[in-house]
């Protein structure tokens, strides 16, 4: 348990320092963020066509209303919680890998449906999307990493019924 709890703190914050970096920010999180947002304009665009995506802006054409996903509202900061629990835990590289890869697409695609879902409340009402945006969002998000990491002791368990999951 202390070796769990030292390599993940290790690498939970080897990363979040990684992810700060002035180059690594340009090189990646900006454009991924970029891509956020227009993967959530051509999901919405068969629906509404007054949807705009301007580098990480979503706009409403019609009403102007425009949301900015910023840090920490990419999911990559989740993300991170969740790799770092899975380098953590023991297990073989391959099943890191399947596992990174997998967890990351969940806590993704769980961020594109936030992304949309605050476009059209702060549309509706502005109070509502403060308080979705500013509460129940974040913990959702924790809790699929949660979930997502939960699924995956239960999958090494059944793959390897020796490893005891924690």
């Amino acid at each position: 348990m202390l070796r769990f709890l030292l390599l993940f703190c290790g690498v939970l914050g080897s990363l979040f320092a990684i992810e700060m970096l002035k180059p690594v920010q340009e090189a990646l999180i900006q454009p991924f963020t970029g891509l956020l947002a227009a993967l959530s304009t051509a999901i919405i665009l068969p629906f509404d066509d007054n949807v705009i995506a301007q580098g990480r802006i979503l706009r409403d054409a019609t009403t102007g209303f425009a949301v900015s996903i910023e840090a920490g509202c990419n999911g990559v900061e989740a993300a991170i919680v969740l790799i770092a629990g899975i380098v953590a835990f023991p297990a073989t590289l391959s099943h890191k890998v399947v596992a990174i890869l997998a967890g990351f697409l969940f806590v993704q695609i769980l961020n594109i449906v936030r992304i949309i879902s605050l476009f059209y409340l702060g549309q509706w009402n502005y109070t509502v999307f403060e308080w979705f945006h500013l509460y129940l969002w974040p913990v959702l998000i924790m809790l699929d990493v949660l979930v997502v990491f939960a699924i995956y002791l239960q999958w090494l368990g059944k793959k390897h019924p020796e490893v005891e999951p924690a």
